[in-house]
């Protein structure tokens, strides 16, 4: 803020929220307080309009990691516990990767009040250095999941030790009928046997279940998956004990509660694992940081120092062989680089002197010096490690599908579980004649045993009950789309593409539209000059525009000298150099280094104003001097029509011409070339292919952009010339009022507006550019091919997360139905319930042998 005036905007801006009862800004002490209703408004919304305001609210974000989440329904109990507690802005809880990002304002809210709010929820976060160090956060998460590993191997080989016998007296009441297992062993009745060995199941198994449990019910109340684990286990141990008292008549089902909850432990051990997996790849490419580096002092001398102690401007010596340590500067030196760990581009790139190179990469052959320009948590790498983690974070749109079915899915299922063993309580005889003929009655359920009298139909209802509630998995749900994401965040991060978040992961498939920025994007940016025509003067020029080295004929009008007559090429080039020398555009610069090439002495103009979209006007020898497009020169009184011919002829060659004026009339012509990048026509064809329209945008005249158009592939009626920066936004706005859904592509500085208005908007990188706000997409190479690398990694995710919610979907679907049938046994229930999470995150790990430069045929098959 930055008068009182701006502390008022700012108070009528969140004064007009709904909900907002009183609004005080203080511009003197930089704070603001608002008193408002959480029913109403939420302190997001009013962030939102102090930034639409146009002005920055303080806020930090953070990842905590938390452990014993079982379900997408824990997650989002956790969400909703962060979001409450005062000062959180907005809060994101990962089912796939067990971590919360969370937005507060550090004026109302620390790192204890979100940790409390995640433990009030009943749920563990992983507390982590109060210092913020990322490397030792990091430790500490992956040592937490390491953890839980462990403990969930643990408790599935003691379920399994003490569950093997259990099988077996399963296996033989089924298949054997009854045969083999004698009725006492050791002289204890083979009930009693089963009874000791399932307690101590029951007991260690089933308690983190049973205390979830309690969390979620008493604490929370919602039921999530342990709340089913739970049920269907402990009715089976129940039933089981009251009719080994005597107090009920029926069969025995400790072996089906035992290894229900050792099938449940033993899923659980295995997505712990998957897990752990699906995030290797992010952990993989921090540990490929340097450990240390050699500082170079200033007198020369050299010392190993630990990464941590490196700071910006430190000199540092990288060998042959060794990693550059941090983001910096080349001073000295040259070397090809593999930066394929950051870009994903797999041919070393060369380094001079003056060149940037990104830490963590490999330096190849020669001695570098390098300058720290960036370290610590500024660097690309961390960048990138961070960006992911938040792309992470904020989930695709088909995600709110599976909450929506989450949220009420346990509830759902509890329901239906006791509606079918009632229902089968009360008309067993006209269920069993209704279904006996279905082609797996009684192969697994025992059906014929109860239409037969052999098994009572108290006992079936609570099969029924049993196999109801254990079959339904909402774990499958909660992971369909997370560990995709996660996986594809991950693919494009290893191949220089960088999502903002999965909701821009899920867009960027359905662009129809990609809009280019000519400069920088389809060309180099690095133009050179390339012509200078003197018009009309008697040394040098003729009536065609055309030096008479060209071939022109000398002219002289036999009249009175002009200013052209006087000039010369080198004349008008000093001119047009001098004028240019206070600009920093990429048009004068080419200029200025063509005049310092030819030997010409550019010197400081008297007087320099920018016009944007135009060109410059300068004093230089006492006159004025002005170098642009044809629009300048008519503001300012000046014919541009004796160019006309000149300007035409470079236009058409695809360079970017500017006039000359001096003396208050056009003198002659200079003109820049952009060399196209070499994969622009491959981009534009592999765009093309896919059906996808490809349009470019440019400041440049029409001549100029048509030839350039022509060169990479697109048609001239997809061309927008003449388009001022400040009117780009405006340009993609009436593509997509036409229906489209553009994705605008530029270099992320002189294009953010268009960028933040576009669909998806992508800016186009050089390996250190990460954290381009107004983009939706980051490109860490500079190549228009990572353009088409994007889409195909947005399309693939999104097969992949539609295959996992066709499989949960489906197995729910088609499962929950028949174990309320009567047609599973609890224990295979729990075995499928199991699979089901875990064959979930299988599908996404196996995405990870996905890549984006295959063909389109590999991308069929993921569908």
């Amino acid at each position: 803020m930055s008068c009182a005036n701006c502390s008022q905007s700012i108070a009528d801006a969140v004064g007009a929220l709904d909900g907002v009862s009183e609004t005080s800004i203080n511009f003197a002490t930089d704070e603001g307080s608002v008193e408002y209703d959480p029913d109403e408004v939420s302190l997001g919304r009013i962030y939102e309009a102090i930034e639409d305001a146009g002005y920055a609210p303080v806020a930090e974000s953070v990842t905590i990691a938390i452990t014993d989440m079982s379900c997408a329904n824990c997650s989002e109990t956790v969400q909703e516990a962060l979001e409450r507690t005062p000062g959180v802005v907005e809060a994101d809880v990962n089912f796939a990767t067990d971590e919360a990002q969370v937005t507060y304002n550090p004026a109302e809210a620390t790192m204890a009040d979100l940790y409390d709010a995640v433990e009030a929820a009943g749920y563990t976060p992983v507390r982590e250095d109060a210092e913020g160090d990322d490397a030792s956060d990091g430790d500490a998460r992956e040592a937490a999941r390491q953890d839980e590993i462990r403990r969930q191997l643990r408790l599935t080989l003691f379920g399994a030790a003490l569950s093997a016998p259990l099988l077996f007296f399963l296996a033989d009441r089924f298949l054997l009928g009854g045969r083999v297992v004698p009725e006492t062993v050791f002289g204890v009745g083979v009930g009693w046997v089963e009874f000791l060995l399932a307690t101590p199941v029951q007991l260690v198994l089933g308690w983190p279940f049973y205390r979830n449990s309690y969390k979620a019910l008493v604490k929370n109340g919602r039921a999530n998956m342990d709340v089913l684990i739970a049920l269907g286990s402990t009715t089976a141990y129940v039933y089981s004990v009251a009719v080994l008292v005597g107090a009920i008549a029926g069969g025995l089902y400790f072996d089906t509660a035992a290894l229900i909850l050792l099938f449940i432990t033993l899923g659980n051990y295995l997505e712990a694992r998957s897990k752990g997996q699906a995030g290797e790849a992010l952990r993989t490419l921090l540990e490929m940081e340097a450990e240390t580096a050699t500082v170079v002092g200033a007198d020369g001398t050299e010392e190993e120092v630990p990464l941590e102690d490196v700071e910006v401007g430190d000199r540092m010596k990288v060998r042959p062989g060794e990693k550059i340590p941090t983001d910096g500067v080349v001073v000295e030196g040259q070397s090809a680089v593999d930066e394929s760990m950051v870009t994903g581009e797999s041919v070393p790139v060369e380094k001079r002197e003056g060149d940037e190179v990104v830490g963590s990469t490999i330096n190849e052959n020669g001695v570098l010096v390098v300058e720290a320009t960036k370290v610590g948590a500024d660097t690309a790498l961390q960048q990138i490690v961070r960006t992911v983690k938040e792309a992470q974070s904020r989930q695709p749109e088909i995600q709110n599908l599976a909450d929506r079915i989450s949220a009420y899915f346990v509830p759902a299922v509890i329901a239906n579980a006791l509606l079918w063993a009632a229902v089968w309580f009360l008309f067993p005889g006209t269920l069993a004649g209704v279904v006996e003929w279905l082609p797996l009655w009684g192969l697994v359920a025992g059906g014929p045993a109860v239409a037969g009298g052999t098994v009572s139909v108290f006992e079936f209802a609570i099969v029924v009950f049993a196999s109801a509630v254990l079959i339904a998995c909402p774990c499958a749900l909660g992971l369909a789309t997370p560990a995709a994401t996660m996986v594809g965040t991950t693919i494009g991060a290893q191949n220089g593409v960088l999502f903002k978040g999965g909701d821009v992961l899920e867009r960027a498939k359905d662009v129809d539209t990609v809009v280019f920025d000519k400069t920088g994007t389809l060309t180099r940016g690095e133009m050179e000059l390339t012509d200078v025509v003197v018009l009309d003067g008697a040394r040098s020029g003729d009536g065609d525009g055309r030096p008479a080295a060209d071939g022109g004929d000398a002219a002289a009008d036999g009249g009175a000298l002009t200013a052209r007559d006087r000039l010369d090429e080198d004349e008008v080039l000093r001119l047009a150099a001098t004028a240019e020398r206070g600009s920093e555009h990429p048009l004068a610069r080419a200029i200025v280094d063509g005049a310092g090439a030819r030997g010409i002495d550019v010197g400081e103009p008297d007087g320099f104003e920018n016009v944007p979209g135009r060109g410059i006007r300068a004093t230089v020898d006492g006159s004025e001097v002005l170098v642009g497009n044809r629009t300048l020169l008519r503001d300012h009184g000046i014919d541009p029509a004796p160019a006309d011919e000149t300007m035409e002829r470079l236009e058409n060659e695809g360079k970017t011409a500017m006039l000359v004026a001096y003396g208050g009339e056009v003198v002659g012509v200079v003109a820049d070339a952009d060399t196209v990048k070499e994969s622009a026509r491959a981009a534009v064809s592999a765009l093309r292919e896919r059906g996808v329209d490809v349009m470019m945008i440019t400041g440049d005249n029409e001549r100029t952009a048509r030839a350039v158009a022509e060169q990479v592939g697109i048609d001239p009626e997809n061309v927008r010339a003449g388009v001022l920066p400040e009117d780009k936004s405006d340009a993609v706005e009436r593509i997509q009022s036409e229906g489209r859904k553009a994705m605008m592509v530029g270099d992320g500085v002189n294009d953010a507006p268009a960028l933040a208005v576009a669909y998806v908007g992508t800016a186009i990188g050089s390996g250190t550019d990460v954290a381009i706000e107004a983009a939706d997409v980051t490109l860490m190479r500079d190549d228009p091919l990572d353009v088409v690398k994007a889409i195909r990694i947005s399309d693939a995710t999104l097969a992949k997360i539609k295959q996992n919610l066709v499989w949960a979907l489906g197995y729910n679907t088609a499962m929950i139905p028949l174990a309320s049938l009567g047609l599973l046994q609890p224990v295979l229930a729990a075995g499928a319930m199991a699979f089901s999470s875990v064959s979930v995150l299988s599908n996404s790990l196996l995405f990870r042998r996905y890549t984006p430069d295959h063909d389109y045929e590999l991308l069929g098959r993921l569908r």
